[in-house]
């Protein structure tokens, strides 16, 4: 009969680890996903190809990439639109990867600029030249997944970037990112 008449030992260590692990998995299953941030360091000219009667330029794009989330992410290779002026002026690869949670990278993005496409829009260049301020906009949307504990969940994040840069010296004058995630938990 004494099943019911049994006592239950109490064992503060029992107690602590379940508090702790009720802790940690509400403080990750609660943790808001952030936006990354990209900046565009510098924009370096790799070369130019002679295309009757017009150049084509090749570029190098170095992006500082920020994670701030508690989670690694793994990311498919996509391209990077790059705009001026309304129209679609080239375009720069980028290659799957990864990165680390809470890690900054430097991401070095070849691009390529159709001189075609920029000589339609002579007037507005070269008065961007002579101002020696052009403006350029950079779409991406990158895909991949996240690793919170056991489960992968896929994500998509879209980037709008305005920059401004002197198309003379190629320099950096300002820029504005914005970034969206979107999460998906199934």
């Amino acid at each position: 009969m004494g099943s019911r008449d049994q006592k239950v030992k109490w064992s503060w260590s029992s107690a602590l680890i379940g508090a702790a692990s009720a802790t940690a998995a509400a403080s990750l299953l609660s943790a808001k996903p952030k936006d990354p941030t990209f900046h565009l360091i510098s924009i370096d000219l790799t070369s130019l190809k002679l295309n009757l009667p017009v150049l084509d330029a090749e570029l190098m794009l170095t992006v500082h990439v920020t994670n701030p989330n508690i989670a690694a992410i793994h990311y498919s290779s996509t391209t990077m639109t790059i705009l001026y002026d309304g129209t679609v002026l080239g375009s720069a690869e980028v290659k799957a990867g990864s990165q680390p949670a809470r890690s900054c990278q430097l991401l070095r993005l070849p691009a390529r600029l159709d001189g075609m496409e920029l000589a339609q829009h002579a007037r507005q260049f070269f008065s961007d030249v002579a101002k020696r301020e052009m403006k350029l906009e950079a779409k991406l949307t990158i895909e991949g997944a996240a690793k919170v504990m056991w489960l992968d969940h896929s994500f998509r994040v879209h980037v709008d970037s305005f920059v401004t840069v002197d198309p003379v010296f190629l320099d950096i004058i300002g820029q504005e990112n914005k970034s969206q995630m979107d999460l998906f938990l199934t």
